[in-house]
């Protein structure tokens, strides 16, 4: 174990396609105590774990969806996840029917051998290839977690991409999406929301609040055939926001990433 700037280095790789470093801190977000973190070389974390208390979801946008999930359907029990990470959501979600699909293999194992995942539900492959294999109406929740460098991946946001959500989603199920942009005024978000907004009657999105207007934040948008509900006291500081109209995204706009390239999730 290596120690660089008060990070204890667990676990690195580099080469030229991406860099992936497992570190243990006593710092994290500002909060003191003893934390393991799964981060790209972007900077961007994509797991965090407290190691004296596993249990405890760190991070408010899991935290706002479990919320959303189980406001909107207390008794749901099938869920398909795109985008693993360290495993938080699906770990929260063990006593439930819940299948995951990643597209790098490396996670799954790191997830494994730092984070303490167990479950044995985690698909390796292209998300949408994966979820149009399954049954249609199969699902009470899909769960869109994945990026790349550029954000979402584009065939995951486009029309006939949600349409096959819908398909595989059961009567009154729902689509929520974690997505990073510049609030309200990122033209990809609003792009996003629309093109949701063309195939579910019902559309939501919520905001993490930042400093500065011009800084990344997290951006939870969720699309059903039925009203969507929520108590603000439990969506972990995520607020309510209205996103200006924006392009709908098709398929046939861009080559979609050479038919579902390279994403994490």
């Amino acid at each position: 174990m290596k120690e660089t700037n008060d990070l204890y280095v667990r676990y690195k790789e580099t080469s030229q396609t991406r860099e992936v470093t497992v570190y243990d801190t006593e710092e994290l977000y500002g909060e003191r105590g003893s934390f393991r973190v799964l981060q790209f070389a972007d900077g961007a974390v994509q797991g965090a774990m407290d190691v004296g208390h596993p249990e405890r979801i760190l991070f408010e946008y899991p935290r706002a969806i479990i919320h959303l999930m189980e406001f909107n359907d207390p008794s749901f029990e099938d869920v398909f996840i795109i985008g693993h990470g360290i495993g938080t959501l699906a770990g929260y979600l063990e006593e439930k029917r819940c299948k995951v699909a990643e597209i790098d293999q490396k996670i799954v194992e790191l997830s494994r051998e730092w984070f303490g995942y167990a479950q044995d539900n985690v698909r390796i492959g292209d998300g949408r290839r994966l979820l149009e294999k399954e049954p249609s109406q199969a699902y009470d929740y899909l769960i869109v977690d994945a990026f790349t460098e550029q954000g979402t991946p584009a065939h995951l946001s486009s029309r006939e991409f949600f349409l096959t959500t819908r398909d595989k989603l059961g009567s009154g199920g729902a689509i929520i999406m974690n997505l990073m942009g510049k609030g309200v005024l990122d033209k990809r978000v609003q792009a996003i929301h629309t093109t949701i907004g063309e195939v579910y009657a019902y559309t939501q999105s919520f905001v993490l609040p930042a400093e500065g207007s011009r800084d990344m934040q997290n951006i939870l948008l969720m699309g059903s055939d039925r009203p969507i509900g929520y108590q603000a006291r439990h969506m972990a500081g995520f607020i309510e926001t209205e996103l200006m109209p924006g392009y709908v995204i098709r398929d046939n706009s861009f080559m979609v990433e050479k038919k579902y390239g390279a994403c994490r999730g």
